[in-house]
């Protein structure tokens, strides 16, 4: 008799001929607890999309921009000069371009054109034609032969005589030129003929109550040199002086301050005149070289400082001295003698 413990199991009965299946074995899953990243910053914003600038203008004319972007420096430059077309110099009458040259004054370059003596570009030029400066001018032999002709007289200006035309009554100095001044001692070969007379003019100024070294010339070029405008020649004075009352030893007795404004400093019809080598001669006389020669101006400057001129000589012109000529007596520039 069996036990109630062995009751067989509800259900179906197993088949006997099946294997017993084997148990499925798994791995078990074991939780790890997840170890804690470590707290990374919060990233940096987003940069804020800058507004695009607006195009910048070209740089202006003269200034000098930064190699390799457009920055402008603030650095003003010399504007380039633009080159000139041949077609646009500019262009001068054939005198005013022949006196510049120096070949002869204005007057006498008409003279030449009107002789048909001037060449432009191997064409006889015609009065009052313009050139330009690159042009060819040709002057003829006839007109080198005749210039050398024209004469150069040094005159020892006596007091009482203008220099140029006659005014109030006054001789002008060129009345002396005549074979009866003319200085015995003078080594020039030329010969006293009327002729030179035509056109003899005065180059430079001395004032009616001066005496001394006056140039009178018929040469254009000699004009120039001495009264053109670009005129560098310097002309030496002698010039007695009185201070108020004093009349001897005016040295001892002038503000030295004032004397440097006599070198430097003054001005003659609103204009400042140009630097002046002044200084004593004597206790009575200053020595004056000017580069200058404005109407009485060494009596005006004098003026100016307090001074009073009572005797003044021209002694020098360049290179050119009175020397020993006579007042009242002339001689000729000699060849080998320049400005």
């Amino acid at each position: 008799m069996s036990s109630s413990s062995s009751r067989p199991p509800s259900g179906p009965a197993p088949d006997a001929a099946a294997p017993a299946a084997r148990p499925v074995l798994r791995r078990p899953t074991l939780t790890v607890a997840a170890k804690a990243a470590p707290a990374r910053p919060a990233p940096a914003p987003a940069p804020r999309p800058r507004p695009s600038a607006p195009p910048r203008s070209p740089a202006p004319t003269g200034y000098r921009t930064a190699s390799g972007g457009p920055f402008v420096a603030p650095v003003r430059q010399a504007p380039a000069k633009a080159p000139v077309p041949a077609g646009s110099l500019p262009t001068s009458r054939l005198n005013k371009r022949m006196a510049e040259l120096g070949l002869c004054s204005r007057r006498e370059a008409d003279a030449w054109i009107a002789q048909g003596w001037v060449k432009v570009n191997g064409q006889v030029a015609e009065m009052g034609v313009q050139v330009l400066p690159t042009d060819r001018i040709e002057v003829d032999k006839a007109a080198q032969g005749f210039q050398e002709q024209r004469v150069t007289i040094l005159l020892n200006k006596p007091v009482g005589y203008v220099s140029g035309q006659a005014e109030d009554g006054h001789t002008p100095a060129v009345a002396l030129i005549n074979p009866r001044t003319h200085w015995r001692e003078d080594s020039s070969r030329n010969r006293f003929s009327p002729p030179q007379l035509r056109g003899l003019a005065p180059a430079g100024r001395l004032d009616i109550d001066s005496v001394g070294l006056l140039v009178l010339t018929q040469d254009g070029r000699v004009a120039r040199q001495l009264i053109g405008e670009d005129s560098t020649v310097d002309k030496e004075y002698l010039v007695r002086v009185q201070y108020g009352d004093i009349a001897t030893d005016v040295q001892a007795a002038f503000p030295r301050e004032q004397l440097a404004r006599l070198c430097h400093g003054l001005s003659l019809d609103g204009q400042a005149l140009k630097p002046a080598k002044v200084e004593w001669q004597n206790p009575e006389q200053l020595r004056f070289v000017l580069t200058e020669g404005k109407k009485r101006q060494i009596r005006r400057m004098c003026e100016l400082v307090g001074l009073k001129v009572v005797g003044l000589k021209r002694i020098r012109i360049g290179r050119v001295t009175l020397g020993n000529l006579p007042v009242g007596q002339w001689r000729y520039l000699s060849p080998h003698e320049r400005f």
